[in-house]
């Protein structure tokens, strides 16, 4: 067994890879950027080695510089973990040139399938069924209109060393692959140093399903099951469960023997996983077709890990160390249910628009249990004890056996930067049946506390809630079909709205005692009380309405009664205090967990996948607010702002030009994805204060128009 390894990747799969080789006694040395001097990865790690400055290319790309690492460190073997370098056939032969193992696959099968070109000839020649596409050299975009018009719309441009959704473009039509192949060639060139682009029929209706893999140097490859990663957007997967709910036990089979044969004839070992598409309106269980295959360690694995109790970083540590694997096909176990959703730095109330910046704010939800690869440990609120008969300040998973585990590597105070991939955290919970691993997301979802950037987690809780995904009827195309307007929050009941008014009335009262208290007008520490008027909004968008209600707050036996509208008094059991920013709540038996934060006036609630702004009026106030004005916001039709921070790569006019509603004028790269911005109105330009190679911020003016 290795002595020391070095991980060469950063964030959470660098601190995932040691946390195993902790356990298994093994000494770490980690590598950084200087973006990432002070990253959880390079603290956790016995030994650091600084690479070069930010952008990829130059640090974490640099074969060179991890081999001199190694050198300098006595590092004996490498895990690449995703992305950057694992997929690199010349960088595991220059390690084995080198006398450092790598742990992976041997570099002849990351030639022969990590490459999706050469991979899809490969399984071609053997047999397996694949999706109808053009695999030769496309020389120009007018070669890839050809080819598009050949196949037949819609066609997928995908870069051939491409992975984890970049690289990836959906064309319906010539005008789509003619604006969008050669930025498909840029990004696989930036994001993987290959500029290379396949196209291949676009398969309506699919599901994404992928058999992972693991093999030994002795002959054996066995398959894990299966994974569902079919909820995508813009082809990155943002949830994952395993099993899939539409595969049979036979349809695994299938599934699995042939993986394991396409595997097989590369000669390969180590964890590697096989991506298959499947019509979703095949009840034959044949209705597959290979995708490519990921000769690494997969984002998603954290569910196999769950279902069959694996630590597949361990596997590959032990496999690349020259043991066999200590167990037969038939001893793999299917074991419940897992779920992962992955919590990105985004903003799904404007568009998903990437978010970058400092995490003022970053705790996990509690407690984290278990998992193969361990997770971050959560420090707690710091709130005040917990009284008899109230509800912890931070809540644990209900339901029988459920378990919630983070795989991150941030910590509060850290930044999230444009230089890489913008997920903060993957949340796996698992549960004895799909249903119970999906109400857990949910649950710890409400508990996941993330203040300074935007994030992805109401639209996370919103898809776990959502009758379509619960059945387990999805596809691909699920957040396009489901959301095509865009993500406003998950609606609302009636009751949940009642209860956040009752939640409301609580928090108001708890902030006049303790003014009170202050003031002296109190002898000493009482429980709230108070009539309040209160008004809950949406904050995801205009012409949802208002609901207001009347709520009446008094002490009952170390709770609380509180009445709305008049109605039935509710038992309120809470454990709050001002400043508090979560609040877990019972409600005559209901259980909200709430975070809240100050928002103007009053209040932002968030919850159950949606953001609620909350006012809380005295009566005679709530009447006289009627005759207010309203503000009017200023007028920015003019200008074409922009959405992030990110740089400008390309402005397409300049000032004078006419140009057409949904004409491209500007690109801004932001984490290693292109983003197109278009004239929002037949017009002409008025003026380009910035210029193409600028950085820009949020809301900066990109084109003025007439």
């Amino acid at each position: 067994m290795f002595s020391k390894i070095l991980i060469a990747n950063r964030g959470e799969i660098a601190c995932r890879v040691i946390r195993t080789a902790k356990r298994m006694g093994i000494a770490t040395v980690a590598v950084y950027s200087d973006a990432d001097a002070r990253a959880p990865h390079v603290l956790m790690a016995d030994e650091a080695v600084r690479l070069g400055p930010a952008p990829a290319a130059e640090s974490y790309l640099k074969a060179e510089l991890i081999i001199a690492a190694c050198k300098a460190t006595g590092a004996e073997a490498v895990h690449p973990g995703y992305g950057f370098l694992s997929e690199r056939a010349s960088f595991a032969t220059a390690l084995a040139e080198a006398g450092i193992a790598f742990i992976g696959p041997p570099p002849h099968a990351i030639a022969a399938m990590g490459d999706k070109i050469e991979s899809k000839k490969l399984a071609k020649a053997a047999g397996v069924n694949v999706v109808p596409g053009f695999l030769g050299e496309i020389a120009d975009t007018d070669h890839a209109v050809t080819i598009a018009g050949g196949i037949g719309y819609p066609v997928m441009m995908k870069a051939s060393a491409g992975g984890g959704g970049k690289g990836m473009r959906l064309a319906w039509s010539e005008t789509d692959v003619r604006e969008g192949f050669e930025a498909t060639r840029r990004e696989g060139l930036a994001s993987f140093g290959d500029d290379r682009v396949f196209i291949e029929k676009f398969i309506e209706q699919p599901r994404h399903i992928e058999i992972q893999l693991l093999g030994d140097q002795h002959g054996t490859i066995l398959y894990l099951h299966e994974r569902e990663c079919s909820i995508q957007r813009r082809h990155q997967k943002v949830v994952e469960e395993a099993p899939s709910p539409f595969v049979s036990p036979e349809m695994r089979k299938r599934m699995g023997e042939q993986a394991v044969a396409l595997a097989r004839a590369v000669g390969y070992f180590s964890a590697g996983t096989v991506e298959l598409i499947v019509s979703g309106s095949d009840t034959t269980g044949e209705g597959f077709y290979f995708l490519e295959m990921n000769t690494r360690l997969q984002v998603e694995h954290p569910v196999t890990e769950e279902i069959t109790g694996l630590d597949l970083v361990e596997q590959m540590i032990r496999v690349a160390a020259g043991e066999p694997l200590g167990f037969t096909q038939g001893e793999v176990k299917l074991d419940g249910w897992a779920v992962e959703t992955r919590v990105y730095a985004e903003d799904p109330y404007r568009g998903f628009l990437p978010s970058t910046g400092r995490l003022v704010r970053y705790q996990p939800p509690l407690p984290v249990w278990g998992g193969a690869g361990g997770g971050s440990v959560p420090t707690s609120d710091g709130g005040s004890p917990t009284p008899a008969r109230l509800a912890p300040s931070r809540p644990s998973p209900e339901g029988e056996g459920v378990r919630v585990r983070v795989d991150d590597g941030v910590v509060e105070g850290g930044e999230v930067s444009m230089f890489y991939d913008p997920m903060i955290a993957k949340l796996v919970t698992w549960g004895p049946t799909r249903i119970e691993a999906i109400d857990a997301q949910v649950e710890a979802l409400d508990a996941f506390e993330i203040d300074g950037i935007g994030d992805n987690i109401d639209f996370l809780s919103a898809l776990m809630q959502h009758p379509r995904f619960r059945s387990g009827e999805i596809t691909t195309g699920f957040i396009a079909e489901e959301y095509p307007d865009g993500f406003v929050g998950a609606p609302a009941s009636e009751e949940l709205l009642e209860d956040l008014a009752a939640i409301a009335g609580l928090v108001a009262a708890s902030h006049e005692t303790r003014a009170a208290l202050i003031d002296g007008q109190l002898g000493g520490p009482v429980y709230p009380e108070g009539d309040y008027v209160v008004r809950v909004a949406s904050a995801a968008g205009a012409g949802l309405g208002v609901d207001e209600f009347a709520v009446a707050v008094e002490p009952y036996d170390g709770g609380l009664l509180v009445s709305v509208d008049g109605e039935e008094e509710i038992d309120l059991i809470a454990d709050y205090v001002p400043g508090q920013r979560l609040l877990v709540a019972d409600l005559d038996g209901r259980r909200r967990i709430v975070r809240i934060a100050r928002e103007g006036r009053g209040w932002r609630f968030q919850t159950l996948g949606a953001r609620h702004h909350v006012e809380v009026m005295a009566p005679y106030v709530a009447d006289l607010t009627q005759h207010m004005i309203a503000k009017v916001a200023p007028d920015m039709s003019r200008f074409l702002l922009a959405p992030m921070p990110g740089l400008l790569t390309k402005l397409e006019v300049k000032a004078g030009d006419k140009v057409e509603a949904g004409q491209p004028v500007a690109v801004i790269e932001a984490m290693k994805m292109e983003n197109i911005l278009r004239a929002p109105k037949t017009t002409t330009v008025k003026a380009t204060p910035v210029a193409a190679g600028q950085s820009l911020a949020v809301d900066d003016i990109i084109v003025e128009f007439d």
